[in-house]
């Protein structure tokens, strides 16, 4: 009986370990679809949290001319000078938006936190964190960044309401292909073969162990068959979705 009590409770503590904490929310969004040819638009975003560079990744993106918004960290830009390099030499594909100074979930406590990540104690240092990312990109591209992806992409009203006052709007995700570059090829290939007209795909390109990289290599070609185009988000609008699986 022992023994049974102490397997469930490991249980219901590893059910725990990634729960979404009480009172926030994970944003999702899709583009907002026009008629005629761009209703086949798809939207690629890739994270870049800390940790290194995916060359392969940009590689693959280079060289089929495939567009992605870039959301980068300050942390990442000033450990990774080489990859800043590429995608700046290709603006025409990549675009950089704000994912944070340090990486730092935006909810908002002295105790806040999502999955084992410490949130900002408070709104200044909520506001320091979005700054300090949009800051690093202005300096390195000359423009102001309009959008912003919190770590781990969980946000509390608070949070959201004080992004939105800085200018920036939030960007969700209908479909995430890799959850944070820890799937399997397989998993990740089949989650993109089931993108559609109007998905904003999440995805990271600072984990090059992954298998992010090698999954794309594979599922771009055939969306690109199927005759789905891929957007910046600035050349598109986003709208806020409920359920991706329902939208």
């Amino acid at each position: 009986m022992k023994v049974f009590l102490t397997v469930i409770s490991m249980l219901v503590v590893s059910a725990n370990v990634h729960a979404q904490p009480v009172g926030t929310t994970e944003v999702h969004s899709r583009l907002a679809q026009p008629t005629g040819s761009a209703a086949t638009a798809v939207a690629l975003t890739l994270d870049a949290c800390g940790g290194a560079y995916d060359a392969d990744m940009i590689s693959t993106l280079i060289a089929m001319r495939i567009p992605a918004t870039v959301f980068v960290t300050k942390k990442w830009l000033d450990h990774n000078p080489a990859g800043t390099l590429t995608l700046l030499a290709y603006s025409d594909l990549f675009e950089l938006e704000d994912h944070g100074t340090a990486h730092v979930p935006a909810v908002i406590g002295a105790d806040s936190s999502v999955y084992g990540m410490a949130g900002a104690p408070d709104l200044a240092h909520l506001e320091a964190e979005v700054s300090g990312g949009a800051e690093a990109i202005r300096s390195l591209t000359g423009h102001a960044p309009q959008y912003y992806r919190g770590a781990t992409a969980i946000y509390d009203q608070q949070s959201i309401q004080a992004i939105e006052a800085l200018g920036y709007s939030i960007a969700g995700f209908s479909v995430n292909a890799d959850d944070g570059a820890t799937l399997s090829q397989e998993v990740i290939v089949a989650r993109l073969r089931a993108v559609r007209a109007g998905d904003v795909v999440i995805a990271h390109m600072n984990k090059p162990d992954g298998a992010t990289a090698e999954a794309f290599a594979i599922v771009l070609p055939e969306l690109l068959a199927r005759g789905y185009r891929f957007v910046k988000l600035s050349q598109a609008h986003l709208k806020r979705i409920r359920d991706p699986a329902r939208n």
